[in-house]
């Protein structure tokens, strides 16, 4: 019997355009902490490596530096343990389905093809998201920013899933919209498929792919010339 082909996927921006809730989460705790909001598209750029670099790229972006080095831990703490909390009880009031997605998932279901979620978000709020939207049956299995000791671009979090979900790494694809994900997927040695537009301040051309698509319309075809490699 042959190895059923692993699909990996990220969540944020690429499963669900989750910026405009991310945005609102943001701002309020902008807000609150008496620092400066930002757009729709700032989000984008910032989004993708969890909420505390989020926030920390956001209130140092001009200084080039990331939350870790903030000397006051306990203000630290207190913006991400709001940014979650808010979140968490906000995750899907904008936030909706790439174009395609829910299709594509009916499709590779019907293929037998192995599906997981390798993001950065926490655990439990990937899982929650996915819950509400309506997608958690499709997969096998949701790693988050703190499932393992590691996460992308780290490869080992991708490597992790498809060995638990019983895959191959000869047998797998990644999809993602950033270099968090084209990162992991070059250095797991599997082949990824970027989505245009992604949360990322970088070009398309500056990332690493082997697939380009704007959406998940029409993706089986690029799909299915891994089911009978």
């Amino acid at each position: 019997m042959s190895q059923k082909l692993t699909i990996i996927l990220d969540l944020d921006g690429t499963l669900v355009d989750t910026a405009p809730d991310l945005l609102l989460a943001h701002n309020h705790v902008m807000k609150k902490f008496g620092y400066s909001s930002r757009d729709l598209n700032e989000i984008k750029n910032l989004a993708g490596k969890g909420a505390a670099v989020m926030i920390g790229r956001s209130i140092w972006e001009s200084a080039k530096k990331e939350f870790s080095s903030i000397n006051d831990k306990k203000t630290k703490d207190e913006m991400v343990k709001e940014f979650i909390n808010f979140y968490g009880k906000n995750i899907v009031v904008k936030s909706k389905l790439v174009s395609g997605v829910f299709e594509f998932l009916k499709w590779a279901k019907s293929k037998n093809i192995s599906m997981g979620v390798c993001t950065n978000k926490q655990e439990h709020l990937a899982i929650n998201l996915l819950k509400k939207i309506k997608i958690y049956d499709f997969f096998e299995y949701v790693a988050g920013r703190n499932t393992f000791e590691y996460c992308k671009p780290d490869p080992r979090h991708i490597t992790s899933m498809i060995e638990i979900m019983n895959g191959s790494i000869k047998k797998s694809l990644m999809i993602g919209d950033s270099e968090n994900d084209s990162e992991a997927a070059k250095s797991a040695g599997i082949p990824m498929i970027l989505l245009k537009d992604g949360y990322t301040d970088r070009n398309v051309d500056q990332i690493y792919h082997n697939h380009l698509i704007k959406d998940f319309n029409n993706i089986e075809k690029i799909i299915s010339l891994y089911l009978n490699d």
